[in-house]
């Protein structure tokens, strides 16, 4: 992987792990275009970035990492054990699950769910709950299961606490920032469970390269999470159900 090949990874990660647009998916379509490897060392950088994303959660939303937020943050937790279980679990079969043909079938399936979601199942946006310090147990336990519908490459982990967090009665801004909130403790799960797999076999040069996407995923996804709040004000997310579906079929043409 050259430095060019880090950068641009750090661009798609950073832009695309907080928009319900998978960015596993991304990464894996990317990652072929720009032939890549995938060893381990490969895989393992592609999670780090996305730490790097996560830590972007924490500089937009500092003032929610208090002491007196503990409420909340239980809320979070239960809402990461579905996922957190069943995906050390069952990890071995959920990595044989990647391949182009699965991600662009779930990019499209989700694309329609995201559409049918906006037409049939959201109610009217005053009755719907805005403030994620309020969301109820019963409420965080649906969004932890609808998480993990992410385990299968191309659903998108955002995606999927969305709409989850949609289902149950979320505004679309709350479900937005829940899902932030939500990301913290998966990734950090997951990165730290590489690391620890794979620490050893990154070389001087491959850290340079590990850095340079580190920032670049940072600085992007930072600046996300803002334009997506602002875009959801005064839109829906009916955009990203039409792309997930164009996008998928695009990758089903082009490798057919």
């Amino acid at each position: 992987m050259t430095i060019l090949d880090s950068i641009i990874l750090g661009i798609i990660e950073g832009f695309t792990e907080f928009l319900p647009i998978s960015s596993t998916g991304h990464l894996i379509v990317a990652s072929e275009f720009l032939g890549i490897n995938q060893t381990n060392v490969t895989k393992a950088y592609e999670v780090i970035i996305q730490f790097a994303a996560i830590l972007a959660v924490f500089f937009n939303y500092r003032d929610k990492f208090h002491v007196s937020k503990i409420p909340l943050w239980t809320k979070v937790f239960i809402a990461f054990l579905p996922i957190g279980a069943i995906g050390y679990i069952f990890s071995d079969q959920i990595k044989a699950m990647f391949s182009l043909e699965i991600v662009a079938t779930m990019f499209i399936v989700g694309g329609i769910i995201f559409l049918l979601v906006e037409k049939f199942f959201i109610p009217h946006e005053k009755t719907m709950l805005d403030d994620i310090e309020k969301i109820s147990m019963k409420q965080t336990l649906w969004i932890g299961f609808a998480q993990v519908f992410a385990l299968i490459p191309g659903t998108s982990r955002a995606g999927s606490t969305i709409i989850g967090a949609l289902l149950v009665g979320l505004s679309r801004r709350a479900s937005a920032e829940f899902s932030f909130l939500l990301a913290f403790p998966v990734m950090c799960a997951v990165t730290g469970y590489d690391l620890l797999k794979h620490y050893k076999e990154f070389t001087d040069e491959s850290l340079i390269t590990l850095g340079i996407g580190f920032i670049v995923s940072f600085i992007v996804a930072y600046l996300t999470i803002k334009l997506f709040l602002v875009f959801l004000e005064k839109f829906t997310f009916v955009a990203f159900g039409v792309y997930r579906i164009l996008f998928g079929i695009s990758l089903l043409i082009f490798f057919n």
